[in-house]
């Protein structure tokens, strides 16, 4: 254990010397949270939500036919009662729900009839559309019930919007939780790539051979460090969504963070995987911005939906660790879910397999 607090302790002692490094690790998180939780807004084009249909008439069913007749909102699950509307928010099967009351037809006859839209607010982005896509679609089915040459003063079709979870659709509730994924898997494998590397080319790597350590207590020791800046970023943003922002934490902050101490492990072992077969710092950081950025933007679900992905992209977004940390943060965060076994089981695995084959490669390359 003395050996491996050394070199971690060493590695400390580096980042603290180098300026750039803490500018690295300590501002930018910082200013990206300051910048794109304002700068960025989300739209999607998928909006896959429930029916709950009270009424089960032919005018019920007309309604929901002209809603996902454009294949903009999809109609992904039918619900027996309402109890089961908070679960399939919380399980994210479905963005928004649509009631609609018994005797929802004999009303629309005699005049009026009133619908209800609950929408999952913990995606802002999405909210706002199918709020906004609602009031297309309950303008036109009005227009459709008028008959031709008439005029009618009040609407038939009523819809009353609720929103659960983010009740003001902020985007930033929605980007801060996202951009906490996104920083902490690029500044801690930044960081991490450059630290074997350096030491390989300042030349200090052989006087670390010389020491009585192993390949595995030479790796505890180099991620000690960064794991640490990791927890600091992770404070900065949230501090500064709940500062700032008022990005709200509805969950336990025990369960955030576990989870993030396990995306960060993951992190940390991608970056040991890349110093371990590069030789130089600019290549190192060139691939762990490569391999970290790209994909967590564009396939990790903060910018894109899933749901609009063709399925071969939809596959390879199960392998991106901020696919399952986004569905974790999210739901602690803005839901207040903090049990998910599953995105728990598999970060757990990405961890544990990325750090062991980060120690393979290493001792090979070592021997």
């Amino acid at each position: 254990m003395n050996r491996i607090l050394a070199i971690a302790r060493k590695e400390l002692l580096h980042v603290l010397r180098d300026p750039r490094s803490l500018m690295v690790a300590l501002v930018m998180p910082l200013a990206m949270i300051l910048l794109y939780g304002r700068a960025i807004d989300m739209e999607l084009r998928e909006l896959p939500i429930a029916v709950l249909d009270l009424d089960c008439s032919a005018e019920a069913r007309r309604l929901v036919e002209g809603i996902s007749a454009g294949g903009f909102i999809v109609v992904a699950e039918r619900l027996a009662d309402r109890s089961r509307v908070e679960p399939g928010f919380r399980s994210g099967r479905f963005r928004a729900a649509l009631v609609i009351p018994a005797g929802f037809g004999a009303d629309l006859a005699g005049g009026s009839s009133p619908v209800q839209l609950l929408v999952d607010g913990a995606d802002a982005a999405t909210a706002a559309t199918v709020a906004a896509y609602m009031e297309r679609a309950v303008s036109q089915a009005n227009r459709r019930m008028v008959p031709a040459g008439g005029r009618r003063t009040a609407a038939l079709l009523d819809a009353e919007l609720r929103v659960w979870f983010n009740p003001q659709l902020e985007s930033a509730h929605f980007i801060v939780p996202g951009l906490v994924a996104i920083v902490l898997v690029m500044i801690c494998a930044l960081l991490t790539s450059i630290a074997v590397v350096r030491e390989k080319e300042t030349g200090t790597l052989e006087q670390i051979l010389t020491a009585p350590v192993n390949s595995w207590q030479l790796i505890l020791g180099k991620i000690q460090p960064y794991l640490l800046i990791g927890a600091v970023d992770t404070a900065l943003i949230l501090a500064a969504g709940v500062l700032f922002f008022d990005v709200p934490m509805r969950g336990s902050w025990l369960a955030l963070t576990g989870y993030t101490f396990i995306y960060l492990l993951i992190a940390l072992g991608l970056g040991l995987l890349i110093s371990a077969v590069t030789r130089t710092q600019q290549v190192a950081m060139f691939i762990a911005l490569t391999v970290t950025l790209l994909p967590t933007l564009l396939l990790s679900g903060f910018i894109f939906a899933h749901a609009g992905m063709p399925w071969p992209l939809r596959a390879l977004a199960q392998a991106i660790p901020a696919t399952w940390y986004l569905r974790t943060i999210r739901g602690v965060m803005l839901v207040g879910e903090n049990w998910h076994p599953l995105e728990g089981a598999v970060l757990l695995a990405m961890a544990l397999g990325t750090i062991a084959l980060a120690a393979a490669l290493f001792k090979e390359r070592l021997e």
